[in-house]
Order: C-alpha cells, then sequence, then structure tokens
C-alpha cells in the first residue's frame, strides 16, 4: 500500500501518523517543504522515501511530486495530510492521480465552508445557529434585518477559514458600521451569538462512516476570546465512559455519530465542534443543550491527540493506522482504564503563584507531559502547557487552579 503524506513535517509531531502507518508495512511517502536538515530524525526514519518542493501551493510542483512516486511506486492508495490547510490540495490531487480514498474536489464546500455545513449538521439531526453570508457593505442593510431577528450580539468570521484570529462579536449598531465600511477580503458568515462552551467530538471512522473510537474535548473558554483577549486557558480530554461534565453524554454521542454519517466522512480522524448553552436562546435551543458550530475533517489541533492517548489509555496514531491499513481495529486494546486528561496553559504575559517545580513536585505522579509550543501555536493555545490525568473532575479542577493561579 502506498501512502503519499502531504506535509508530514507539519506539525512536528506528525511523525507520530507515520511511524504507525510504517508499522503496518505501508509505503508511507512524503511531500515536504523544508530542508531535511530541518525534519525531525523520526520522521525521516519512517518515510519510505521523500520528496522536497519549493512551493507547496504550486499545483505543477506537487503534481510531479506524486507522479514520481507513482512512477517509482506502483498505484496510490491514499493522498493525505491531517492537516485543515492542504484540503482542497489534497482533494485535488486525488483527482488527478485516480485515488478513491478521501475527499474530492466535488467535496469540499460542505466541508470547508461554515455556511454549507449547516445542512448536513442538520440532517445528522443536529440543531444549527442562523446565519447570514456577508460580503461587504453592499449587504449591510440584510445585516441589520437579520440582527433584528436574532437580536445582538452577533457573531462574524471567515465562511472559510481555520483559527480564531478574524472571528469577534459585534455587539451593536457602531460596531456593525464600522464592520461594513471596510470591503472583506472573503465572505464571512454573521450568525446568531450563542453563549456557551465548545464541546467536541472527535474520533475515528472506518470506510463506511462507522465510528471506531471516539471521545469528547471541553473548552469553558471560547476559544476567540483566548486569543482576542490574550486568556490563558485549560481544557478537558473525556472518554464516553467517564461521567460527562456539562453534556447529555448519550444523546451527545448518537448525534455525534449520525453527523459523521451525514457528512460522508470515511477512514479518517474527526473533529467536530458544538456549542453547549448556557442559557436558552429563544428559537434555537435550551440551557445544557448542544447545536453544530463546525465539522473539521482532520485530528484537534495542537497535541491533543496526544492527551486523548493519555485519556483513553490508547494511541489515536495506531489506531488510524490500523484503520487504514485493515478497516477497522486490530492492535489496539481499547479497554485498558480511562481518565480525565486536562491540558492547562499558561502564558508568559502573566505572572503566576507556583512555579514548574512547584507543580511537578505536588501532582508528578499524574502529570504526563510538558513542555513550551512552537510559536506557531503559542499565539492560541498558550506558552507552556502539562497534560494530567486524573479519575475525578474534581481533581482536574483543583490541578488546574494551581496550575494557573495568579500573582
Amino acid at each position: 500500500m502506498n501512502f503519499v503524506f502531504v506535509s508530514p513535517n507539519f506539525p512536528r509531531r506528525y511523525f507520530k501518523w507515520v511511524e504507525a502507518l510504517k508499522s503496518r508495512g505501508i509505503n508511507v511517502l512524503g511531500i515536504v517543504d523544508s530542508p531535511y536538515y530541518d525534519l525531525d530524525p523520526r520522521l525521516v526514519n519512517a518515510l519510505t522515501e521523500i520528496y522536497f518542493v519549493y512551493d507547496m501551493t504550486n499545483k505543477t510542483e506537487m503534481e510531479r511530486a506524486v507522479g514520481y512516486f507513482q512512477n517509482k511506486y506502483g498505484k496510490i492508495d491514499f493522498i493525505e495530510s491531517n492537516n485543515e490547510w492542504w484540503l482542497e490540495e489534497d482533494a485535488r490531487l486525488r483527482a488527478v492521480f485516480n485515488v478513491d480514498t478521501g475527499f474530492h474536489p466535488e467535496d469540499m464546500a460542505h466541508i470547508k465552508a461554515k455556511s454549507a455545513m449547516k445542512e448536513y449538521f442538520r440532517k445528522g439531526g443536529a440543531k444549527t445557529m442562523r446565519y447570514l453570508l456577508v460580503h461587504g457593505p453592499q449587504d449591510k442593510e440584510a445585516a441589520l434585518e437579520f440582527i433584528s431577528e436574532v437580536g445582538y450580539p452577533v457573531f462574524v468570521k471567515p465562511d472559510i477559514g481555520v483559527g480564531a484570529s478574524e472571528s469577534y462579536s459585534l455587539k451593536n449598531r457602531e460596531q456593525v458600521d464600522a464592520f461594513f465600511e471596510k470591503t472583506l477580503p472573503e465572505p464571512y458568515i454573521m450568525e446568531e451569538f450563542v453563549d456557551g462552551r465548545i464541546v467536541s467530538f472527535d474520533g475515528i471512522c472506518d470506510s463506511k462512516g462507522d465510528v471506531v473510537f471516539c471521545c469528547s474535548d471541553h473548552f469553558p473558554i471560547p476559544i476567540d476570546r483566548i486569543v482576542n483577549e490574550g486568556l490563558d486557558h485549560m481544557y478537558v480530554n473525556v472518554p464516553f465512559s467517564k461521567p460527562m461534565i456539562d453534556v447529555d453524554a448519550k444523546e451527545f454521542e448518537k448525534v455525534g455519530r449520525s453527523v459523521v454519517k451525514a457528512f460522508g466522512i470515511k477512514r479518517r480522524f474527526f473533529h467536530i465542534e458544538f456549542f453547549v448553552l448556557n442559557h436558552d436562546k429563544p428559537g434555537l435551543a435550551k440551557k445544557d443543550e448542544f447545536v453544530a458550530l463546525e465539522c473539521n475533517m482532520r485530528a484537534p489541533g495542537g497535541y491533543t491527540p496526544d492527551l486523548i492517548d493519555y485519556g483513553s489509555s490508547v494511541s489515536v496514531y495506531e489506531i488510524y493506522a490500523d484503520v487504514i491499513a485493515y478497516d477497522e481495529i486490530r492492535n489496539v486494546n481499547l479497554n485498558l482504564p480511562k481518565y480525565y486528561a486536562v491540558a492547562s496553559h499558561r502564558k508568559d504575559t502573566l505572572h503566576y503563584v507556583h512555579g514548574v517545580d512547584e507543580i511537578y513536585a505536588k501532582y508528578g505522579p499524574h502529570i504526563k507531559m510538558s513542555g513550551r509550543y512552537p510559536s506557531h501555536i503559542a499565539a492560541v493555545m498558550g506558552d507552556w502547557y502539562v497534560f494530567a490525568c486524573f479519575d475525578t473532575i474534581k481533581e482536574v479542577r483543583e490541578f488546574d487552579d494551581f496550575v494557573r493561579a495568579k500573582d
């Protein structure tokens, strides 16, 4: 089996996907845009061959790379990046080289555009927020009419985009006027504002769209606030065998699995986000009910796959490799102990009561991993992180309070 991995060098820890695939006897062929000396040695050792391109946005270069691999190793079975940024290029290359696994260009609209996702969420049984697509000043009157229906604030963000850097709320007419003074660089989606916590449905599914592994991440602080206000934060990974913190676990898993089917997700990792409402929202949902936010055709960001591993006592890298190689789980025991796995983050700009040595002295046996995020992740996640596992959510909160206690 030949697996072309697009940009396996970013994020840096992606060598774990490659190692797991290689262990199943798969030829993993990497296309990179970094010089060899900058590649992680584990990645270099796991890849069957590496093809360097100067510019991964150059379609000719990318086709030349895949063509080289196909001529040398035979038919290409998979082309994947597991990265949101390259979803469209992955799909284009599959079409060019007749790779029938994964999404093709005609599938891009409903997996990239947040507005188009709503139809598929509804097919899966999930509630969705009301919205309006806006392109610039010409849509101001329509936006004011929409706001008269759903009320202030409203939330705006690029209809197609990754991250929260261009996402924010408009709280009054003055802010709406300022927003529409400029021509937007791309279509934006304006949604009714939801006061809630993000809870994700994360997992891996087989070629039939059946979920073979799943869990949930709980984010008490909205990501846009973390980015725009420079906050530190925490989140918790929760296996479905543990009591959920803030959502009806049975109903949430049921809808999550149905949404995966509705989107046509097959043989890949997914990260699907929902809002759990803090208050009743007339015309939408009641307090503690969940509504759909967006669907990501990739593993959750940062080092969250490792956090999932600690919480469920598994390797999602190995599960993914099993699904690619065998279309089922063969080499991973899903019945090991489960924990609440917490990721607590600190910012260099904030002053904390307890030093890292104190954290380790108090919680050493529970800590699984810590370190500093690279700069491209730090802007969203924070500068320093620590992952730890506990049996109860009470212990999680006590740990996070200690880690993030400030002067």
